[in-house]
């Protein structure tokens, strides 16, 4: 023993028995240090257990695909049925566009509609005309061909006629009076023919023109009716387009959902596509979470997310999956992104936005609206 534990031990205690209490001193600190190290061990493995296997971040924000609303036709505005903040259902109208000069193109496209098929009716009853016409060349041509062969036959007969009085008029037989009749007869008997001869010719050409004509007004309606027609086809999409914008100057909604950015007026004239509104869908909202790229080793697509809105607080949980990540981070896609080529760099933890699908029956019981602050977590040990 020292001096100091000499002095310090009472006088009845031995050097033995100073040494005995000291170990059982320091086995009691190893003990005791042993069961912290055990408690210290077991806590970490239920944290690890239980929340080792999840992912939070406070920087997310509810959003929706919106609906655009726009102008498919131009005109003036005649009535606004919705305003800001209206909920509307799908089918809703939602604004009126002055239709009267739908309604005069409706009237036209139905006349011209009319005039084609009545074109139709024309062209084919033109075809039996023609057919007629050709079947009446065919008989006038039979009988220029007889006419032919009646002139053909005078001729000969008047051609017998001439050289019978040719040979008595060289014999002083006749007079040559009588011998001029003849040669006139025959003259008159050659133009016969040759009247004949044209009046034919004339016949096969009516019956050619009938023909082509025929044949031109068969192109037109040939394996068509009055319905299939090119021109009453024409005429129809032209109907179909006018009764169309007829029915877009009732401007309806897309789907269900919020009204909201309205800017039109009664009165005011818009423009073909112009925008007039949008509707939020809040039975169809997502949450973009934004969680630092050192959280995002495990997440997957498919994974369980637990989320809390700042509007209703811890008490109302709202439960999503995991549909997709951005492609990239929120400040690859700024307006003006960071430029790290200089010297003075600084790493900065980056963020990515995980698109998370929330319950349309939590939705439902509890609306949220674009924009609002949530609170994210995602178990990382689901869906793998």
């Amino acid at each position: 023993m020292t001096e100091a534990q000499m002095t310090n031990a009472s006088p009845n205690e031995t050097p033995s028995q100073a040494d005995d209490e000291a170990k059982q001193k320091r086995k009691k600190m190893l003990k005791i240090f042993a069961l912290l190290v055990l408690v210290i061990g077991i806590l970490y493995a239920l944290w690890t257990f239980f929340f080792g296997n999840k992912v939070e971040t406070d920087n997310a924000y509810v959003g929706a695909e919106t609906a655009e609303i726009t102008s498919m036709v131009s005109g003036q505005v005649e009535k606004v049925l919705v305003s800001d903040t209206q909920q509307v259902k799908k089918g809703d109208v939602l604004a009126i566009i002055d239709n009267r000069d739908a309604k005069i193109a409706v009237a036209q496209a139905e006349a011209e509609l009319t005039k084609a098929k009545r074109q139709y009716t024309q062209s084919s009853a033109n075809s039996s005309s023609l057919s007629s016409q050709i079947l009446v060349s065919a008989d006038d041509i039979n009988s220029a061909k007889a006419q032919v062969a009646q002139a053909e036959v005078g001729y000969q007969q008047a051609q017998q006629e001439f050289a019978r009085r040719q040979q008595l008029s060289a014999s002083g037989a006749i007079s040559k009076e009588e011998f001029t009749k003849s040669q006139s007869a025959l003259n008159n008997a050659k133009a016969s023919v040759d009247v004949a001869k044209a009046f034919l010719a004339q016949a096969e050409s009516k019956r050619k023109a009938a023909q082509s004509n025929l044949d031109a007004n068969e192109a037109l309606i040939k394996g068509t009716s009055q319905t299939s027609t090119p021109d009453v086809l024409v005429a129809q999409a032209k109907l179909d387009q006018a009764l169309l914008d007829l029915e877009r100057t009732e401007i309806k909604a897309p789907l269900d959902g919020v009204i909201a950015r309205r800017n039109i007026q009664v009165g005011q004239r818009v423009a073909l596509g112009a925008s007039l509104m949008k509707i939020v869908p809040l039975s169809e909202l997502y949450v973009d979470a934004n969680f630092k790229e050192s959280q995002l080793q495990n997440v997957k697509v498919g994974q369980k997310a637990t989320l809390t809105s700042d509007l209703y607080g811890k008490k109302v949980e709202y439960h999503g999956t995991v549909i997709g990540f951005s492609g990239g981070t929120g400040s690859a896609f700024a307006l003006i992104p960071a430029q790290n080529a200089t010297g003075n760099w600084i790493k900065v933890v980056q963020r990515l936005p995980v698109r998370i699908k929330l319950d349309p029956k939590e939705l439902a019981e509890h609306p949220l609206r674009v924009g609002l602050s949530m609170t994210a977590e995602v178990d990382t040990s689901s869906a793998k």
